[in-house]
């Protein structure tokens, strides 16, 4: 409903998908809607889902397939990040960070797999990873292991749903600018070496990562499975 989620979602829409978005806050799905419409030709289903509750997902998956029908593209972009100190963070933070960024992506896909064979198989799953990945910084254990774990989750998918024909990629952005990140743009200590560090010299825009979302979830990826692009302003290439 906001964030790199809402201009995915915006970006598919725009070209032709009929899309439905999931997030907790109601008012803030529905104003995402209105917004998504703008993008493309289509009504926007909205449905308000917690994803600490496994049920909840499960739940929610059947109401989306009762109200749109098959499901073609999964894309998980939920993600929160609590930092604190490794030797100090509370247990309780490491496990919900877990919960949403690794163990609902999982049960997710775990439905949409067994929905996708039910209707004879093929569908895309793009997970929304990160540079963590496969680095780190200070204060972001928590977060830097359910990202590392995504990118080891979409692997295995990848290998064992190719079976099915579900393509199982992920995205991992850099530095990007939404309003969760805007209090780490005004810290001009921060600023800098974002900057500094990122060959483009910028920080990334949500709609940046709208191409490679719509390639990722179109018939031009089909051999492509089991990958991460990372959409990083050259970040990775001038480490």
């Amino acid at each position: 409903s906001r964030g790199l989620g809402l201009a995915i979602a915006g970006g598919l829409a725009g070209n032709g998908a009929e899309v439905a978005i999931i997030a907790r806050d109601k008012n803030q799905l529905e104003r995402a809607a209105e917004r998504i419409e703008n993008c493309g030709n289509g009504p926007v289903s909205i449905f308000s889902c917690d994803l600490h509750d496994i049920e909840a997902i499960d739940a929610t998956f059947h109401a989306i397939l009762k109200t749109v029908g098959p499901i073609d593209i999964l894309v998980n972009s939920a993600g929160i990040n609590l930092r604190g100190p490794a030797e100090d963070i509370e247990f309780e933070a490491w496990n919900e960070v877990i919960q949403i960024n690794l163990s609902a992506v999982f049960r997710l896909s775990q439905v949409f797999c067994n929905h996708r064979k039910s209707v004879g198989g093929g569908g895309k799953i793009i997970n929304i990873g990160s540079l963590m990945c496969r680095a780190s910084r200070p204060t972001t254990a928590p977060y830097t292991a359910s990202k590392s774990g995504l990118l080891g989750l979409t692997k295995a998918l990848a290998v064992e749903w190719a079976e099915y024909k579900i393509n199982v990629n992920a995205i991992g952005p850099g530095y990007f600018l939404t309003d969760m990140t805007q209090n780490l743009k005004d810290d001009e200590k921060f600023n800098e070496w974002v900057i500094s560090n990122t060959p483009l010299a910028r920080w990334g825009k949500p709609e940046d990562l709208v191409g490679s979302v719509v390639f990722l979830s179109s018939s031009a990826s089909e051999f492509i499975t089991g990958q991460i692009i990372y959409i990083d302003g050259g970040w990775f290439a001038g480490v």
